[in-house]
């Protein structure tokens, strides 16, 4: 079931969505594989679904791909759901949502839940239907999906990697996110 209560249609069938703060979205950084033997960071769960080693780092940004929020601490296994559901901010909307706040929103991809906070494109929308345009728009829109982030900092691409336990891995994608935000303020290009 989708949520339509926040779109405006317009004549020429465009879709404007209101309310919305930020887009969020789940970025592998790629990590050079941890000892298999180290017992707080085991190699086995920096495999992700592609078969290399990273950290799976959420992302959410604004409509300037400037990062509100980063989550840059769990393993490269880990589902993007997983990270959602275990952050501060899946925490926060809900709680704004239910104190009667219900008019701001996260726009997430199909591998996020639906939610009256987090819009998700609609499942088997018919041609032509509002939910098909809900669709296109949503799509549309500028995502945060770290693309920006690593051709600025071309350390974090898959090919580079970066070569330090996930720890301070951890600690350098915070710090390139700071970096990033920092670049986009100055209106540096990429």
């Amino acid at each position: 079931m989708c949520i339509f209560n926040c779109l405006a249609l317009t004549p020429t069938f465009k879709i404007s969505i209101s309310g919305v703060i930020g887009c969020i979205n789940c970025t592998h950084i790629a990590i050079y594989p941890p000892q298999s033997d180290d017992p707080l960071y085991p190699e086995h769960l920096y495999v992700n679904r592609k078969g290399y080693h990273s950290i799976n780092t959420q992302l959410i940004c604004d409509a300037n791909l400037k990062i509100l929020n980063v989550c840059a601490r769990y393993p490269g296994s880990s589902h993007d759901t997983f990270i959602w559901n275990n952050s501060n901010v899946q925490t926060y909307m809900r709680n704004l949502h239910e104190h009667g706040h219900r008019s701001y929103f996260l726009l997430g991809d199909s591998g996020y839940p639906l939610r009256s906070y987090l819009l998700t494109p609609c499942n088997d929308a018919a041609p032509g239907t509002p939910e098909e345009r809900y669709n296109i728009s949503q799509k549309r829109t500028k995502r945060c999906n770290g693309g920006v982030l690593k051709l600025r900092f071309r350390c974090l691409l898959k090919h580079r990697m970066l070569h330090y336990p996930p720890e301070r891995a951890s600690k350098i994608i915070n710090a390139v996110v700071v970096l990033h935000n920092m670049c986009i303020d100055a209106n540096l290009p990429n």
